[in-house]
């Protein structure tokens, strides 16, 4: 997992490039998972938004239709507390509405201030734990089944720099992205027979979300790759491109 394969976020997806796909974004009402959530839509996919805050879920849902994307799916779920009754109902739900899968994009995030770990409770530790690292996994093997059988499954996971570069006060945010780069490494070697669903880790890099505000608050963020860009190299993950780039960090840049 040391390995990287850079995407440039100035790349351009063409016209339809996920048409008849359908594609679940986690963290869909806000930052990059609503970028990725509109930028999927806006290519053809019908995307499943899911996400904490319903309101915040409402806009993304208003943004694609405003835009003529196809008719989304809003599921407000809080990863913090759902366990597995709770995925398994919701793979359930898309089975049922959506009738596919094609791939996952997991943004959703837990982040609070940078603290040293000998100030950091467990029950702060255990939520970044639960959020940013448990619920991917299982989202993910709640949904597999979709996935095996869709025709080109992927599952993309969001990282970050401090999961691959450890630095004071960092602590249990990057201790749990950290973890994503070996879980989808697992399920690729799980899942290699089958050769499907893929497997990705992305690593953005600086982009102006609102949780880059949060841990840089004095950055000037207009100095920032958007979360728009970015999320144009997400749809090169999603897509028959995307095959080439195998289950292994990534480095997105502008």
């Amino acid at each position: 997992m040391n390995d990287k394969t850079t995407i440039s976020a100035s790349w351009q997806a063409p016209a339809g490039f996920l048409k008849d796909r359908v594609v679940l974004v986690t963290g869909a009402g806000r930052g990059l998972g609503r970028a990725v959530a509109l930028a999927c839509a806006a290519h053809g996919a019908t995307v499943a938004l899911l996400g904490r805050k319903p309101d915040a879920l409402t806009g993304t849902y208003d943004a694609i239709v405003a835009a003529g994307g196809a008719e989304p799916v809003a599921i407000p779920l809080d990863l913090a507390g759902a366990g597995d009754r709770e995925f398994e109902t919701l793979a359930g739900m898309l089975r049922h509405d959506m009738k596919r899968l094609d791939a996952i994009v997991h943004c959703a995030v837990h982040f609070t201030p940078l603290i040293p770990l000998r100030d950091q409770p467990l029950e702060q530790c255990l939520a970044h734990l639960r959020v940013n690292l448990a619920a991917p996994f299982a989202l993910t093997r709640a949904c597999l089944p979709m996935l095996e059988a869709a025709p080109d499954g992927a599952v993309v996971f969001t990282a970050e720099t401090h999961a691959f570069h450890p630095a004071a006060y960092w602590g249990a945010f990057a201790v749990s992205k950290a973890g994503l780069g070996t879980l989808a490494a697992i399920w690729a070697d799980e899942c290699e027979q089958a050769g499907k669903p893929r497997f990705h880790v992305v690593v953005p890099g600086p982009v102006a979300t609102p949780q880059r505000a949060q841990s840089h608050p004095g950055e000037n963020r207009a100095a920032l790759p958007s979360a728009e860009s970015v999320a144009h190299a997400y749809l090169r993950l999603l897509g028959p491109e995307g095959r080439s780039c195998g289950s292994l960090p990534l480095d997105i840049v502008t």
